[in-house]
């Protein structure tokens, strides 16, 4: 394996965690990774280096994207700025309950 193809299978891992963490991969959004996965396969081939280059960047920055828009989602949770946060609230109590063992009152549970 030469060291651009090590690059591009890291470049393809970490989209593809990208898109599991922060898309999913349940039977609605399966078809982003299945995506993910087809452009890669159909640019196996691909020998101009300038393409190869271009397309890897491509899939770098659309991971960096997926995981910027996640981190600021976070940090407008955590500072409570226009942003519901009952649903988020629910999912942390009940993983905080769950966690010693305990289950919330059903008038916690959504």
């Amino acid at each position: 394996m030469s060291s651009g193809t090590l690059g591009a299978a890291k470049i393809y891992h970490r989209l593809l965690k990208a898109v599991k963490k922060h898309i999913g991969h349940d039977g609605s959004r399966r078809h982003f990774r299945d995506f993910v996965t087809e452009e890669f396969r159909k640019n196996i081939n691909l020998s101009d280096q300038t393409a190869i280059q271009s397309k890897l960047k491509l899939a770098h920055d659309y991971t960096f994207l997926l995981n910027s828009v996640h981190h600021h989602k976070e940090l407008l949770f955590s500072y409570n700025i226009a942003v519901d946060r009952s649903d988020e609230m629910k999912k942390v109590l009940n993983k905080s309950a769950a966690s010693v063992g305990l289950r919330l009152p059903d008038v916690y549970q959504p």
